[in-house]
């Protein structure tokens, strides 16, 4: 790991950063193939909407992408995760006027293939709409830690989670693509949850459409797929009592986002 405040390179993350008291801060998840990330620039463009959004400096853009490549430097595939934080700050929610982003790099290996396809468990855990964070990767992620303890009590793969309406909006770690007619839908952001990296490339290369999905949509649907910028597309064999059959469309998916990121494979595993 490799952390830094401002430019410069530092042991630890300082002891009143706001991201420890206020989870004040982003971050990005970023799949890695042969010690290169193709979705940099994505990445990148996220995350500073983001900090706008927010109202955070961001690290200098080429320091943060040369300080990347060179904690890859051996070409080898996985994963990299870069946090942003507002920075350091005294007591009390009110932030600094200027503070100086700290701002994490780690590298992590490759997630292990899910042979066979994910089942999944509905959680009790709601997604509390805020239009102000809706969209946005941040730092508080209570919600999802609740919802997957939930999923593995369960046994289950993964969980999907609903918002407070009862409206289907995610997995707890991944976006939610369901088939209905012929046309791939997936839920929309705009009162909660993450707008991942790899939905918006797949909501164009898809031509899927956004829409509000209740779970009766997802159990009736004819396949289910979950998909996040580390493990591409990730099929669904189970949803709650549902079981869903093999289908062309999610291969079909699968070899259409190989030819966008060449970590992810062509077929389910």
């Amino acid at each position: 790991m490799r952390i830094f405040v401002g430019a410069r390179r530092v042991d630890a993350v300082p002891p009143d950063d706001r991201s420890l008291a206020y989870g004040d801060g982003l971050f990005e998840t970023m799949r890695v193939h042969r010690g290169d990330i193709p979705w940099w620039d994505a990445h990148w463009a996220r995350l500073a909407d983001g900090a706008a959004r927010l109202g955070l400096a961001l690290p200098d853009a080429p320091q943060a992408r040369a300080e990347s490549q060179a904690l890859l430097a051996g070409g080898d595939d996985g994963v990299l995760k870069l946090l942003v934080t507002r920075g350091s700050g005294g007591r009390g929610y009110a932030p600094p006027d200027a503070p100086t982003p700290t701002w994490l790099l780690s590298r992590h290996p490759s997630p292990a293939a899910a042979p066979g396809g994910l089942h999944l468990h509905w959680c009790e855990t709601r997604l509390a709409e805020q239009p102000l964070l809706a969209g946005l990767k941040h730092c508080n992620r209570l919600e999802q830690v609740l919802a997957r303890r939930e999923a593995v009590a369960a046994g289950a793969d993964e969980g999907l989670m609903r918002d407070i309406a009862g409206d289907v909006v995610s997995a707890t770690s991944a976006n939610l693509f369901v088939l209905q007619g012929g046309t791939w839908h997936t839920p929309p952001v705009d009162r909660c949850g993450v707008a991942g990296v790899c939905r918006a490339h797949l909501l164009a290369a898809l031509q899927a459409r956004e829409a509000r999905l209740a779970p009766d949509d997802v159990e009736r649907a004819d396949a289910v797929f979950l998909c996040n910028a580390v493990r591409g597309i990730l099929a669904v064999v189970g949803v709650g009592a549902r079981a869903f059959a093999p289908h062309p469309a999610v291969d079909d998916a699968r070899r259409i986002l190989a030819r966008l990121h060449p970590a992810f494979p062509t077929e389910t595993p």
